[in-house]
């Protein structure tokens, strides 16, 4: 089915409509019935959702796509599925990144206020409105669009905790990103640029620029150099994407660095990468080095931070293009093509300023 005939908007039942203040009885949202292609994403007409004591309803100006989102849409590894359905997603919208307006506040609310301009995850946020936790959200830096917002929580999140609380980063340590240009790649370069480390950043050719235009001290090309020959050992290295073995990981670190793995979407249908993170975890304890990885959450305190770095221009979020709602099956597609430079936005009701 081609996108446009996925815009043709269609009523899915499930849920009851929201009796919020200022927000619609029903709502425009991208929908899957099933796991699957981009093909299974589409257009429906769905009731607002409504929301909790400690939740606020979020007006979605921007989203931002995912790595997340593309695995719960695909549903694979078939191992999420014990945690998001069986045979197709609890919640038929997709996306977690979310940047827009509150609409209404729940009763234990004390952060937020109706007209406050916010980013952060929400529940499905390909959507008109969408439901967030108070402890999920923070004030949207005033400096950036909404969607240079939208593309920041997840990524970014992740990208802090890995070189922060997994890494352990310190100024001076030399620090190799293994999938420098994609979306945690690109916050990760930044964050410990300006942590005072000396970074080395590896990518494809077509994006060597950017790469070096977010910050980093060196850039190699994966297709005609190898991070592993012996000639560089690194204090710490954060592996993206990458999936190289646990052994050229090792080859490349000094004898008591440390490897923080996160991602990679190699592996097999049913466990996908992870086995290759617990068996890290595993053998960590028996060598000098230390083997490592993130499951990372966002939470107010790092969505503060991130918006204080953003608003000195420490960080900056690269948007490399924006679709709008009824296009997310044509994001979708770019991000399986691999060809993303940082993030993709999605663009609600076409408003896209700041």
């Amino acid at each position: 089915m081609t996108s446009a005939q996925h815009a043709a908007e269609t009523p899915i039942s499930g849920g009851s409509p929201a009796a919020q203040p200022h927000a619609s009885v029903t709502m425009r949202a991208i929908v899957q019935e099933a796991y699957g292609s981009a093909d299974v994403l589409h257009v429906a007409q769905i009731p607002t959702p409504e929301i909790a004591e400690n939740e606020v309803l979020v007006r979605v100006h921007a989203a931002g796509l995912d790595r997340g989102t593309w695995h719960v849409t695909r549903g694979l590894p078939y191992a999420l599925r014990l945690a998001f359905g069986i045979r197709a997603p609890k919640n038929p919208v997709p996306g977690l990144d979310l940047a827009g307006t509150v609409m209404a506040v729940g009763a234990a609310v004390t952060r937020f206020a109706v007209g406050d301009d916010v980013f952060g995850v929400g529940k499905g946020s390909f959507a008109e409105y969408a439901t967030a936790r108070e402890s999920q959200l923070a004030l949207k830096p005033a400096n950036i669009s909404f969607e240079q917002a939208s593309v920041v929580p997840v990524s970014a999140c992740t990208a802090l905790q890995a070189l922060r609380a997994a890494g352990q980063i310190a100024p001076g340590h030399k620090v190799l990103i293994l999938g420098a240009s994609g979306g945690v790649g690109s916050y990760a370069v930044q964050l410990a640029k300006a942590a005072g480390a000396y970074v080395t950043g590896v990518c494809s050719t077509a994006k060597l620029d950017l790469v070096r235009s977010l910050g980093a001290d060196r850039v190699l090309d994966y297709t005609t150099r190898d991070f592993a020959d012996g000639t560089e050992h690194y204090d710490m290295i954060l592996d993206i994407a990458g999936n190289p073995t646990l052994a050229r990981l090792r080859r490349a670190l000094t004898p008591t660095g440390t490897a923080v793995i996160t991602g990679g979407e190699e592996g097999g249908s049913w466990t996908g990468s992870i086995d290759r993170q617990f068996r890290a975890l595993a053998l960590s304890p028996f060598i000098s080095q230390r083997l490592t990885m993130v499951m990372a959450t966002q939470g107010a305190a790092d969505l503060e931070y991130l918006a204080g770095l953003i608003d000195s221009g420490t960080l900056t979020p690269t948007v490399d293009r924006s679709y709008p709602l009824e296009q997310v099956p044509d994001a979708m597609r770019y991000f399986d093509a691999g060809k993303v430079r940082g993030k993709i936005a999605i663009t609600i009701q076409g408003v896209q300023g700041s």
